[in-house]
């Protein structure tokens, strides 16, 4: 059916008479009677009895009156949803970042973000594969390089820098290393060999301070970086990672602070289409405020 016919089909049945709904749609009333002749044409059935005191539904006008109320009722629930969604930050959030960052830096926060807007449905993916933003597997992701894919927004959110750390467990028993070179009386903990992190060198930690680049052999290989985070904090041993880990859970010893291992940046990445989002614009805002504050502390 013509959804402009549909769409005076609804006025007329509504105003009872073809001049009021002219009336409605600025249409005359000799157009409305028209449109409403070529959808009875078209549907091979009268759809209005017409007598002096107006237009009265037939059977099958009724019935399809009832469809068509239906149908634009729950139209304009969807407009007024998504003109919403624009002004106030409502609905389904879901967001996905890498399971380290995830789990020590965004799910500490997620109760903050909350509170302040109840009335988002936040979920949180952490997976160290990406989801497709633009097939929608996820509204929004905390990256650890920039995307690749075109259609999508990226805002720079920080810097990550790789420093030693060691649990104090560990260096009560095993002291402080005081240079470099030290490391090779102590135990350490670094990537395996199928990890794949956004790094280069990422076993920096076993050359450093050696001569002629021999590497140490390490007391654990683990292929993430939160296990690694995890082995460190146990009091394993000495581990290289991400300065937030450190400040998140303040019971890590910085050692060896000359030594500077690679940097990572941090995105924050949302599709083209959710720009305008209400969503996606608070949970960006967000995340730069608590880096900010982050950072000052």
């Amino acid at each position: 059916m013509d959804w402009d016919k549909l769409r005076i089909f609804h006025a007329v049945a509504e105003a009872g008479s073809f001049t009021h709904a002219g009336e409605r749609l600025n249409l005359s009333q000799s157009a409305v009677s028209r449109q409403i002749s070529a959808l009875e044409a078209s549907l091979k059935v009268s759809l209005f009895h017409r007598h002096a005191r107006g237009l009265k539904p037939t059977e099958q006008g009724e019935l399809l009156y009832r469809t068509a109320h239906d149908v634009f009722a729950k139209l304009a629930m969807a407009e007024a949803q998504i003109t919403d969604s624009k002004e106030r930050p409502k609905g389904p959030l879901k967001i996905t970042s890498t399971v380290a960052f995830g789990s020590v830096w965004l799910t500490s926060r997620i109760k903050k973000f909350v509170n302040l807007y109840p009335e988002i449905d936040v979920s949180v993916v952490l997976a160290d594969t990406e989801l497709d933003l633009s097939m929608r597997e996820a509204d929004a992701a905390i990256r650890m390089e920039p995307p690749r894919q075109p259609d999508l927004i990226q805002k720079h959110l920080f810097n990550l820098r790789y420093h030693v750390y060691a649990a104090p467990e560990y260096l009560e028993e095993r002291g402080i290393p005081q240079t470099p070179q030290d490391l090779d009386d102590h135990d350490l903990i670094v990537y395996g060999d199928d990890a794949r992190p956004p790094v280069v060198n990422l076993n920096w930690l076993l050359e450093a301070g050696t001569k002629d680049n021999i590497k140490r052999r390490p007391i654990l290989q683990v292929n993430s970086i939160y296990g690694i985070f995890r082995a460190v904090q146990s009091g394993l041993g000495i581990g290289a990672l991400p300065d937030y880990m450190s400040r998140e859970v303040g019971n890590l010893v910085e050692l060896l602070p000359e030594l500077r291992g690679p940097s990572i940046d941090a995105y924050f990445v949302y599709p083209e289409e959710l720009r305008k989002s209400k969503r996606i614009v608070v949970l960006r805002d967000f995340l730069v405020n608590e880096v900010r504050s982050a950072l000052v502390e």
